[in-house]
């Protein structure tokens, strides 16, 4: 089975608008105010997987839930910092053992419960 890349662009704006019920104008918007980054060819933007993910989080979180930009900007740059620990905390527990990762396992979930 061949591994998708997420981040091959492939959309173009007009498709992504259609996928998302937005107007392009709004990704431009969005593209101007530095959340998201597609890339060009040739002049014209195209759009992967993960941008369209990006975007989609981006879209409930100011229709949906009311978040103004710098709201969003903020929460994408915490998630972003949150997805990278959760890499680290998944490295780290590949190297624990026994007991020792019980009791790791036993603090994280404390933590994301609090």
């Amino acid at each position: 089975m061949v591994k998708k890349d997420r981040k091959q662009p492939l959309y173009m704006i007009s498709v992504v608008a259609k996928m998302l019920d937005v107007h392009p104008q709004t990704l431009r918007l969005y593209e101007r105010e530095g959340l998201i980054t597609p890339r060009r060819v040739k002049r014209q933007r195209l759009y992967s997987d993960e941008d369209i993910e990006r975007l989609a989080l981006i879209i409930e979180l100011t229709r949906d839930l009311g978040v103004n930009k710098a709201g969003v900007d903020i929460i994408l740059r915490m998630r972003k910092r949150l997805m990278a620990l959760q890499r680290e905390v998944d490295a780290m527990l590949r190297y624990l053992e026994g007991d020792v990762r019980r009791e790791f396992e036993k603090r994280i979930r404390r933590i994301f419960v609090e």
